[in-house]
């Protein structure tokens, strides 16, 4: 069998020997089952927020080529999705609505400029880079403070009912104005996160609040002829995926409704996406934000973090998850600019100071994965020997099949890759991923 080991920092693979396993080989034993197909890979995207739009303006022409290429480019990463706040969220520079006026029924005085000026430019680049139209994926942060229980945008507070049309109207405002400009929006979260009460942007949705506004808001995408943008409930962390998607679904609004979008920012909780995925398996799973907060991980261990995240990925993969949106493609060298202070980390970093742009090593790892699994890829069931080791299997639309695997511990880790009666053997160095393509 003709196959190639790649480690991170290779760009040539190297051959792996395969043998038959004639005497039944039993420890450090990863198996593929070819035959046992799964979801399919709908793709890797980033998130397009007004913190990387204005560190994005300050870049050189060709520092703003090298990142796009590198993130969409089908040679290189190959992203093929994005997601994009409507209106203000905490990685923005400022807060911002595009109509405040609680007098204005119409939506007449909607203003779609902070988009165009912060988010459009990234967007318009990344096509370029990409050679297609990439898929939109539009969350809000919080509706306009008028429309709170609270009066504000932040702090939480919930959306008053009697402006559930409205908003509803307003953010198919926002998807017309993306739409009116060529861009293709597939699918729609209803709030960001609405379990969280945040010192920025936020707004709090009980189950049976989301699961009124959907109705509202599915009646607004058939009337304004978007039936074919997609609705995603929760769009929060996974610990509660299953009891939200509970608490929403029923015969009437399971129709309504193409998936669960999860965040990773309270650990794993695999097992409620194996809930969702048992209950409802005509819906689709994604992860539609993750990323390194400072407030809660050393940022300055890289190696650290970029294995937290690359377990992420592959265990979501194996767990029915169909998309994973990393969070700010981009940010400033402190992790910002966040009109909160809440920094975080990107696998771009650009120094304002000195005008230089710096991969970060979590960048190696994300390219890894997204070269490996390719958009359109067919999960296949793997068995591991430890959970020292993540593995994750897919068969490409190429024809070829990939294996990404992750050693996570600090020592070198044996391996014994068994597919179709056949074993090949390798050792993961420590705290690092590789890729076998074969």
């Amino acid at each position: 069998m003709k196959s190639e080991l790649f480690f991170r920092t290779q760009t040539q693979g190297t051959p792996l020997e395969w043998l038959p396993d004639a005497a039944g080989i039993e420890n450090e034993v990863i198996t593929i089952y070819p035959d046992q197909t799964r979801e399919t890979w709908d793709g890797f995207g980033a998130a397009l927020t007004g913190a990387s739009g204005s560190v994005y303006a300050r870049m050189t022409q060709a520092q703003r080529q090298q990142m796009m290429e590198t993130y969409f480019s089908p040679r290189q990463m190959g992203y093929n999705r994005v997601r994009i706040h409507l209106d203000s969220c905490d990685f923005c520079p400022e807060m911002y609505e595009a109509d405040s006026d609680a007098q204005d029924c119409l939506l007449e005085k909607f203003d779609f400029s902070r988009t165009e000026a912060l988010i459009l430019p990234m967007l318009r680049d990344a096509e370029t880079a990409a050679g297609q139209k990439l898929r939109l994926m539009l969350s809000p942060w919080s509706p306009p403070a008028y429309m709170k229980s609270n009066g504000q945008r932040c702090q939480g507070g919930s959306l008053k009912p009697e402006y559930y049309d409205r908003w509803a109207e307003y953010l198919c405002r926002y998807i017309a104005e993306f739409q009116k400009r060529g861009f293709f929006v597939e699918r729609i979260s209803l709030q960001n996160e609405p379990k969280a009460v945040q010192t920025w942007d936020s707004c709090v949705y009980t189950a049976q609040q989301e699961k009124l506004f959907l109705q509202v808001m599915h009646r607004a995408l058939l009337r304004h002829g978007m039936q074919d943008v997609q609705v995603f409930v929760w769009d929060h962390n996974k610990e509660r995926a299953f009891e939200r998607a509970a608490g929403i679904l029923d015969q009437v609004t399971r129709p309504m409704v193409a998936g669960v979008a999860c965040h990773w920012y309270s650990g794993d909780h695999f097992e409620n996406l194996d809930l969702v995925r048992q209950a409802y398996p005509e819906l689709k799973l994604i992860i539609s934000e993750s990323c390194i907060e400072y407030n809660k991980f050393d940022k300055s261990a890289d190696t650290a973090n970029a294995v937290r995240l690359t377990h992420e990925i592959l265990e979501d993969l194996n767990h029915g998850v169909s998309a994973f949106y990393d969070w700010n493609l981009l940010l400033d060298q402190d992790g910002g600019p966040n009109h909160v202070g809440n920094f975080c980390h990107a696998p771009f970093l650009f120094d304002t100071r000195t005008g230089t742009l710096h991969p970060q090593l979590l960048l190696d790892y994300f390219s890894l994965c997204a070269r490996a699994i390719r958009p359109g890829s067919v999960r296949l069931v793997c068995s591991r020997y430890t959970d020292a080791c993540d593995a994750a299997a897919c068969r490409r639309p190429d024809g070829r099949l990939a294996v990404v695997l992750l050693n996570r511990t600090d020592r070198p880790l044996p391996v014994h890759l068994r597919l179709n009666g056949q074993v090949a053997e390798l050792v993961l160095p420590a705290y690092e991923p590789a890729v076998c393509l074969m």
